[in-house]
């Protein structure tokens, strides 16, 4: 027995299953793995639905099926067995008899077919006494074996921590998750077409650059060999959008990962996935009306606009609600910020609220203003809510409001509490941006790491001319969490980020 193909760490199960493998070789000559295809015909989900009409103890004789799958269960009873068969579609019944497959294959199948193994089945459905729509199996083939056992009889791996790190695993044992990850697939889609639908052209932008902007957060660094430069993961592509859009490609989007080096919890992975768009000629009302749009076509794409997330239903078909940043401080921290006249005063308030931990001391009264929202108010924006009124301090990119230019034309978007999505009328007056971007440089000097980098060459950018813009970025995990109900943002990436094991 060639004792590398062994691992200390393996369990008696598998050690007995890789001997099985080696026997299997050298007493049958069968290789499970050669290079070999098998036509599948039939996937289980289409059989399911064809032979639906069957009754109890009639057989489909003249329609065979070919189809192939992973092997779930296996019931051995003296000439016959039943499996269970499951593919990316469904879950079907197989029923090996030996006088239907002969005595050879059923010694085959007896001796060497285990759970977890994939194999090809011919043969035609029936449906039992008990009213099980089954396979009845004609000729098999084995076409690949598992050396690894099926978790916890395959349908109760309930482990997180070996549910995100081998999702492999989890995608076997709980066909639920798979059907979010499928879930996932269609919101993304109707995301596609719906912005499409609007002439929306979808482009790549880098990944890796000299500068991580387009947002305020801390980037992940690393370091170009051949140009002996440091280099930054994106944060976001918002940047290079507008770049574009000054290039005059009209309206664009992108969906791809970002990533920030920031805490991780529920809501938060380092790696993630936005949307951003950007339209000429448009501003942040007309974000707003795409929002609900797309959110809407969504969720209409997995089947309802009625949606429940941690036991509170929501309903996408009414009109999304909107607030003030002031309006939200004023009605949940009780504080009514158009009568606070200095930076001190503001700070004051947010020391008696509490939060006086958060304070530096420096913050100006708009600092203060969102800090309250986000100790206050955030988490009772549970209906969809677009947020307006940002202070211009904190929105480095976007326009000003005309009648009140210390505050901007901005909106975020909260659902169940948790922003996602963020827009604006986007900022095109390069020297209003410059000014913007020296005051994030000032913030980054005395140690905000968040704070906005100053990007010359965007700025060139948009010397060069941005018409009036509107732009939006959604988070597109925090959307598939809310329309499928998942709990934590690792429920819908499929390989989250996760501490190694020591």
């Amino acid at each position: 027995m060639p004792e590398e193909l062994f691992n200390t760490e393996d369990n008696e199960v598998v050690r007995q299953r890789k001997d099985k493998l080696l026997r299997l070789k050298s007493e049958e000559g069968y290789d499970p793995y050669i290079n070999e295809t098998w036509d599948r015909q039939d996937t289980l989900e289409s059989i399911r639905e064809k032979f639906e009409y069957l009754e109890s103890e009639q057989e489909a004789k003249d329609s065979p099926v070919k189809t192939a799958g992973r092997v779930m269960t296996i019931r051995r009873q003296g000439k016959a067995t039943f499996a269970d068969l499951a593919d990316e579609t469904s879950r079907i019944q197989l029923y090996f008899q030996i006088n239907n497959i002969g005595e050879k294959e059923y010694d085959f199948l007896k001796k060497w077919v285990d759970t977890g193994d994939w194999v090809g089945i011919i043969g035609h459905p029936c449906r039992t006494r008990r009213g099980e729509l089954t396979i009845m199996v004609s000729e098999y083939k084995l076409l690949s074996k598992a050396i690894r056992p099926l978790p916890e009889k395959w349908h109760g791996l309930t482990d997180t921590e070996i549910r995100y790190r081998q999702r492999y695993m989890d995608l076997i044992a709980n066909p639920e998750v798979r059907e979010v990850f499928r879930k996932r697939s269609k919101i993304i889609s109707s995301f596609r077409e719906t912005l499409e639908s609007h002439g929306t052209l979808e482009v790549e932008t880098p990944i890796l650059s000299v500068l991580a902007g387009g947002a305020n957060a801390r980037p992940f660094k690393t370091f170009h060999n051949a140009l002996g430069i440091d280099m930054f993961m994106r944060i976001a592509v918002e940047l290079y959008l507008k770049r574009l859009v000054v290039g005059m490609m009209g309206r664009v989007y992108e969906i791809g990962r970002n990533f920030r080096n920031e805490g991780m919890d529920p809501m938060h992975n380092p790696e993630f996935t936005m949307m951003e768009v950007y339209w000429p000629y448009c501003n942040y009302v007309d974000m707003m009306n795409l929002a609900e749009e797309l959110i809407r076509n969504a969720a209409k794409s997995i089947g309802t606009l009625e949606i429940e997330w941690n036991g509170v239903k929501l309903d996408l078909s009414k009109p999304f609600n909107k607030i003030t940043m002031r309006e939200a401080v004023k009605k949940y921290a009780g504080v009514d910020f158009d009568a606070i006249n200095s930076d001190e005063e503001a700070r004051n308030i947010a020391r008696e609220k509490g939060l006086g931990n958060e304070l530096t001391g420096h913050e100006s009264k708009f600092a203060v203003l969102n800090l309250l929202f986000e100790a206050f108010g955030e988490d009772k924006l549970i209906e969809p809510t677009f947020l307006l009124g940002h202070p211009t301090e904190i929105s480095p990119l976007s326009k000003r409001d005309p009648e009140n230019p210390d505050y901007t034309h901005r909106f975020e978007l909260f659902m169940y509490g948790k922003e996602v999505a963020n827009a604006f009328s986007e900022l095109n007056d390069p020297i209003d941006q410059r000014e913007r971007f020296e005051d994030q440089a000032r913030k980054k000097a005395e140690g905000d790491d968040e704070a906005h980098v100053f990007d010359e060459d965007f700025i060139n950018a948009i010397e060069a001319g941005l018409p009036p813009t509107g732009g939006m970025g959604i988070g597109m995990d925090r959307i598939v969490m809310f329309l499928t109900g998942a709990k934590s943002i690792r429920d819908v990436i499929l390989f989250p980020t996760m501490k190694p094991k020591i």
